[in-house]
């Protein structure tokens, strides 16, 4: 980081509110594995940045069949949850990354030369509501709700019932460092609806509409695949979902 840039260090939730304001001109920095090096590559620049770790924003909370995710929760801590979230957390990246990056760094991530936010697709298909901060002040909606404003917002945790099954379809790259080019998660409720959530068809995770409705998606090409592609392998990948959702577990 630039010396221009003014660092803020959270030192607990309240602190981090405060200090984020209305996000105006502020880096949000949580586990850094994808901030640091954008910065440091001068793919983004920052007047200030506002460091997470002693924020107190981390820790999974169980209350019943309610589970709640800190923000600065690291990937890591997040191998036993329930699918398809425990398969969407093992295909990111390597053991180093996942032992950083955080829950809400992903969240709210973004990129224009490939898809970001590997979990949020399994986020979409759990039904979670992210609980966030910024300009209007904290306010609690449903993930797919705030993904397309999420910039300016400082995610404070995220929210989800435990499903009674879930599943994750993704397509296999060689290469563990590769980003999720394509994947399906679909999660059944406690009152038998299912939902379903796409990563890699479109700026952010996308809740599908329907198994039928995979056209609808705003496919683009990028680094990693073309959007012909991703069209014509959609459909095979929620097929492949939805038949392992209805698997004995």
């Amino acid at each position: 980081m630039s010396d221009a840039i003014t660092v803020l260090v959270a030192s607990s939730p309240e602190d981090a509110v405060q200090l984020f304001g209305d996000g105006t001109d502020v880096t949000v920095v949580g586990g850094g594995t994808i901030v640091v090096p954008s910065l440091a590559l001068g793919r983004r620049s920052a007047t200030r940045a506002l460091l997470l770790h002693r924020a107190g924003l981390d820790g999974i909370r169980r209350d019943g069949g309610r589970i709640t995710i800190g923000a600065t929760t690291t990937l890591a801590a997040l191998a036993d949850m329930p699918e398809p979230l425990a398969s969407a957390v093992a295909r990111v990246a390597d053991v180093e990354v996942r032992g950083q990056a955080t829950i809400g760094g992903n969240i709210g991530a973004e990129g224009a030369d490939a898809p970001r936010g590997d979990l949020q697709g399994a986020l979409i298909a759990l039904g979670a509501i992210v609980r966030s901060t910024g300009a209007g002040g904290e306010r609690s909606e449903p993930i797919e709700d705030f993904l397309p404003g999420r910039r300016g917002r400082l995610v404070l945790d995220v929210a989800f019932d435990e499903p009674a099954a879930g599943a994750y379809a993704s397509l296999d790259r060689a290469h563990t460092h590769d980003y999720t080019a394509l994947a399906v998660s679909a999660a059944r409720g406690r009152d038998g609806t299912v939902r379903l959530g796409v990563t890699g068809a479109g700026p952010h995770g996308l809740l599908l509409a329907s198994p039928d409705a995979t056209d609808e998606l705003p496919f683009a090409d990028d680094a990693v695949a073309s959007a012909w592609y991703r069209r014509r392998t959609l459909p095979v990948l929620v097929r492949r979902a939805l038949t392992r959702l209805q698997e004995p577990a």
